[in-house]
């Protein structure tokens, strides 16, 4: 298996499950309300931001590997749309889900040279780097979801 199918591997699992830490965002997140996913926790992020947050950088490497165009800024990274409904609720984690179904697919079709090539500006590194990145920012974010689902589910 090349690096870029290995890669687009561990971005799905972690999304969808089948990694080693048998731990996914949609197994996390399956049974949360939208009440729950909104309500604050001492000064942590809500798990809706952070579905946010991540589904934010995931669209900003699809537009990378799509249009070849890098506009996403950290500033506007946790600018959640205000959640009032479960519609509104799966509706956040449809796309997230979805944009992670998609961006796994392009992965799985770079080539093995694009990997290594400068992402967008030599500052950002490779695309490898950044796919990386990217894979690893969201096992930060499902730990921190984890641990506030928890803390949620205790205090209340």
């Amino acid at each position: 298996m090349n690096s870029a199918k290995q890669l687009a591997k561990h971005l799905s699992d972690i999304h969808f499950g089948g990694n080693w830490t048998t731990s996914s965002l949609k197994e996390h997140l399956s049974d949360i309300h939208y009440e729950l996913a909104i309500k604050k926790v001492y000064s942590f992020n809500s798990i809706a931001e952070l579905v946010f947050h991540m589904n934010y950088f995931v669209g900003a490497l699809i537009k990378v590997l799509q249009e070849g165009i890098l506009d996403a800024q950290d500033k506007y990274s946790f600018d959640c749309p205000p959640i009032t409904t479960q519609k509104e609720w799966e509706e956040l984690l449809a796309k997230t889900l979805k944009n992670a179904d998609h961006l796994a697919v392009l992965v799985e079709h770079l080539p093995e040279e694009t990997l290594w090539e400068e992402f967008t500006d030599s500052k950002y590194g490779s695309y490898y780097r950044n796919i990386l990145g990217v894979i690893e920012h969201c096992h930060y974010h499902l730990g921190q979801i984890v641990i506030i689902k928890k803390l949620i589910t205790e205090l209340h």
